[in-house]
């Protein structure tokens, strides 16, 4: 196994033993471990591969690291989604906005945080992952701040209201870089299921952030938007300093800008990220709008539970996964978009009928399906490289590209609801057209990976 080496700039410290210290002489007297880290928390010499740097010290490291960026991403998903909560709201203090203007305010986080995610995967490799995400935990403090100084004043102009729900997009950008972090701390037999943690963890911030916005605004009367951002800022400065104290930076964690450009050029990339946008970008989506949908259509009963669809569609992402290892990622996808189908038709049928209970029932479901057919999708980008003879960097690229085409569909479905209100005053003509689209998506899946070689493979 190979050594750690010492730059003339750092200093070693052992980083896991019983007694470790940041001094030389400690340094030269503790039990050594196989992981050392150096001044700023680098890890010079990182293998997951190799056993015995895994046992001795690895795994602990590894798995720190993982609580922590799933506590800074849980953080950067609630930031996305807090204006998904606080517009329904903004009636109620004063404001006087118009449907499409609500709907502008839901989904331009979304746009700005799909925009973000490719510069975001490549910060880790040149700022390192400690160091990214102390940053990107401190850039939260922008979206929450705009939010504090704008929503206490109902004549703030809505352009202004705008810019500061287009900052909420830099949560969205943490998804990919603290992604991208994660992949280099474990070994590929584990990748997956530390991956799929950090996803499902960071996914549920949008539920915790729509169950306790509600809870802490409302003050006598009226409603206090701006506690809506105060309750982030504690956080915000907890998850930065974890980070600065106890996360890691590996120098062996490097960008490789070929993949992407392999990827681009394989049509496979763009087939995966098409049906991505129906299976995350529905769930992104529906879960910034919910809120609104459910203040609209049921005033009196309804807000205080729309935190449910995201946090169903957060916890059923492992499952969707699991359900592919056993049957083939291709299969549980167009099985996805089928329930996602029945979801749609059940809320169409309950806005004739003025049912709750069949409408919340029905986008429940609907969660479920885009968070099953998230994990599903993931599953099958490495399975499809392979088949297609491909290069193991043209599916780390895909991997990149489609998590952030996939989330374009966080901005559409929004602005797709708010089209068919104003044109139609119903959100019925949304929904069929989002059932057409689904099938045309599970079509492109059986017809291009539902046959020949790619069938055979089970992908």
């Amino acid at each position: 196994m190979s050594t750690p080496t010492t730059r003339d700039d750092q200093t070693p410290t052992v980083s896991e033993p019983t007694g470790s210290t940041t001094t030389d002489t400690a340094a030269s007297t503790a039990p050594k471990s196989a992981v050392q880290r150096y001044t700023g928390r680098w890890i010079d010499h990182w293998d997951p591969e190799d056993k015995t740097l895994w046992e001795d010290g690895g795994r602990r490291t590894a798995r720190r690291n993982l609580v922590l960026s799933i506590f800074a991403e849980f953080l950067g998903f609630g930031a996305w989604a807090l204006w998904s909560i606080v517009v329904p709201q903004l009636p109620a203090a004063g404001f006087d906005l118009t449907v499409d203007q609500m709907f502008w305010l839901i989904s331009v986080p979304s746009l700005v945080g799909a925009t973000l995610r490719i510069p975001y995967t490549f910060a880790v490799p040149v700022f390192g992952g400690r160091n990214w995400t102390i940053v990107s935990a401190l850039l939260l403090l922008l979206p929450t701040g705009a939010l504090i100084l704008t929503v206490n004043d109902p004549t703030t102009p809505f352009p202004v209201l705008l810019v500061a729900a287009a900052l909420a997009g830099l949560g969205g950008g943490n998804f990919a870089s603290s992604m991208a972090n994660i992949s280099f701390f474990f070994p590929e037999k584990e990748k997956g299921a530390a991956l799929g943690w950090n996803a499902a963890g960071g996914n549920i911030g949008t539920a915790a952030v729509q169950l306790a916005v509600p809870l802490v605004i409302v003050t006598g009367a009226g409603v206090a938007l701006d506690r809506a951002g105060l309750i982030f800022i504690p956080f915000i400065l907890l998850a930065a300093f974890l980070a600065w104290r106890w996360m890691d930076n590996l120098t062996t964690a490097k960008a490789d800008p070929r993949s992407f450009g392999v990827a681009v050029h394989d049509k496979h990339t763009w087939i995966i990220s098409f049906i991505y946008i129906g299976t995350f970008g529905s769930f992104i989506g529906y879960a910034g709008a919910f809120p609104t949908l459910l203040k609209g259509e049921f005033p009196d009963v309804a807000l205080p539970l729309a935190f449910m669809g995201a946090l169903v569609g957060s916890v059923a992402r492992p499952l969707g996964g699991i359900l592919a290892d056993r049957v083939g990622g291709m299969v549980i996808t167009i099985a996805s978009f089928g329930v996602m189908a029945l979801g749609a038709m059940g809320a169409i049928w309950a806005l004739g009928t003025g049912s709750f209970a069949v409408f919340f029932g029905s986008f429940l479901v609907l969660f479920v399906a885009t968070g099953v057919g998230n994990g599903s999708v993931y599953r099958m980008i490495p399975a499809v490289f392979r088949v297609s003879g491909a290069t193991a960097k043209a599916a780390a690229g895909c991997i990149g590209i489609a998590g952030a085409v996939g989330a374009f569909g966080g901005f559409l479905i929004p602005r797709g609801f708010a089209l068919s209100t104003t044109l139609a005053g119903s959100l019925v003509p949304a929904l069929w057209l989002f059932i057409g689209v689904y099938a045309v998506m599970a079509f492109v899946c059986w017809f291009v990976y539902g046959r020949g070689a790619m069938a055979e493979a089970r992908v």
